[in-house]
């Protein structure tokens, strides 16, 4: 109960219990009749980092726990800095101990993470801020736990300060009410939110599986598709075999359009039209979300703009948007493409947009692409003579059809399988946040109204 030594001594033990317990006006919602409402300040020690400098730090040493190190309930260790080891004593009242518990004072404030031992000796940088439990009637994962809930951490982002990045105060922390149930009420209430995060925790590994698995499904299903192991069957039905496939350049069977250049200086009357940039062209579909005007004469329209069908490929970027190919369906009417997006228009007759959209998806697409790309660190880009290469493989137009449609009916399965599982995530954060809501009430069914009141416990540490 740090309040100062002169304040302790004149105080008799019934006013510093009343000087600890929070008046009923101040606590924020009710609670079991055995549990009491105290201060953070009362709870733990509250410390601030501090400004170490940067050309101090060496390879080896004191670890400073900076702000980005402090993840929403995890300590992040990428790219550590360290101080001297012979810094120790300058630096002894920032020097951190297992098990204390860390919260972002700055940017993503409210975040939470335990201090464990393997990152020890460490210290504590500036805008971090330590909780020490130095009293013992508040047990540790309870604080936690309490301090994970939402309704918490909205508090600390409302009572924080700063536009451009918030900032929180320790001593508006440290005058913040919470909850103290019974000693051994404490520990039934640990006891059971582990247990019921552990088989929510399991759940969650099931369902993130199924999404993290999708890329690798999808990838499998194509795969399949253009080595002609997804129409075997059908081939065998129609009387034909995997050679009636040919190979052709993209040249032979589509022609190639390229885009509008953006401020491109006309003379005479323009018009502001909708046009597609790299970032809507997505890996098989649009991002529509925002659409911008560009700036173009009359004339220039026609051979600008989308049709119906057409296959749209990125110049490049990051590795992964090579061989990005998305049919337009009209989505937007009188829509034109910026130039760093190639446009394909197949000829209907020998290729198929969504068939040529799939396979520059598939692993032999892209495997194409990101040979023939130039590239450098984690970027890497096409053009059109690159694209016109493309080697099609190009079963009979009904074959196609029949690819495409079987390819869209295994993803639309994939997809309703990860949507589903995406919605299982978002429910089991859901249950979490209502977890730990409850357990703060006392009504997780754990309290026992006839135990003695924590107030009890506070006496006695008093």
């Amino acid at each position: 109960m740090a309040r100062g030594k002169k304040a302790a001594k004149e105080l008799s033990p019934e006013e510093k219990l009343q000087q600890t317990l929070v008046p009923v006006e101040e606590q924020p919602y009710p609670i079991p009749e055995n549990w009491c409402w105290v201060r953070f300040q009362d709870t733990v020690e509250i410390m601030n980092g501090f400004a170490f400098k940067s050309e101090r730090y060496v390879d080896k040493g004191i670890r400073i726990i900076r702000i980005a190190n402090v993840q929403d309930g995890y300590l992040e260790d990428n790219k550590p800095v360290f101080y001297p080891i012979e810094a120790k004593r300058e630096i002894k009242k920032y020097m951190l101990e297992s098990d204390d518990l860390l919260i972002s004072l700055t940017g993503n404030v409210g975040r939470i993470a335990f201090l464990n031992s393997g990152m020890l000796p460490a210290a504590l940088n500036q805008r971090v801020g330590c909780l020490r439990f130095s009293n013992p009637f508040f047990k540790k994962k309870l604080l936690f736990f309490y301090m994970s809930r939402k309704e918490f951490q909205d508090s600390c982002i409302k009572n924080s300060k700063g536009t451009a990045q918030l900032n929180m105060s320790t001593e508006w922390l440290k005058q913040q009410p919470i909850p103290l149930p019974p000693f051994t009420e404490q520990h039934r209430i640990v006891s059971r939110i582990e247990s019921l995060f552990a088989k929510l925790d399991e759940a969650k590994e099931k369902a993130q599986a199924v999404v993290d698995g999708f890329e690798l499904r999808k990838s499998a299903i194509l795969h399949k598709a253009f080595t002609g192991e997804l129409t075997e069957r059908w081939r065998k039905e129609h009387g034909v075999g995997l050679d009636s496939w040919e190979v052709k350049s993209l040249m032979e069977v589509a022609s190639l359009q390229t885009g509008l250049m953006k401020g491109k200086r006309y003379e005479g009357k323009t018009v502001f039209l909708p046009y597609l940039r790299v970032a809507n062209v997505q890996d098989g579909f649009l991002d529509l979300t925002e659409i911008k005007e560009i700036e173009v004469s009359p004339s220039n329209i026609a051979r600008y703009s989308l049709k119906r069908g057409d296959v749209l490929f990125t110049e490049g970027g990051d590795f992964d948007k090579l061989g990005r190919g998305t049919v337009w369906e009209e989505e937007i009417p009188n829509c034109l493409h910026q130039n760093h997006i190639f446009v394909v228009r197949p000829n209907e007759s020998l290729l198929n947009s969504y068939f040529l959209s799939f396979q520059a998806g598939s692993k032999y697409g892209k495997a194409y692409f990101l040979g023939c790309s130039k590239q450098t660190t984690n970027l890497a880009s096409i053009n059109s003579t690159q694209l016109k290469g493309f080697p099609v493989k190009l079963p009979s137009l009904e074959e196609q059809m029949e690819i495409v449609s079987t390819i869209t009916n295994l993803l639309n399965i994939e997809g309703h399988a990860k949507e589903a599982a995406e919605a299982v995530l978002t429910q089991i954060d859901t249950m979490k946040k209502a977890i730990l809501a409850r357990a703060f009430r006392g009504d997780l069914g754990t309290n026992d109204p006839a135990e003695e009141s924590s107030v009890e416990l506070i006496k006695a540490v008093l």
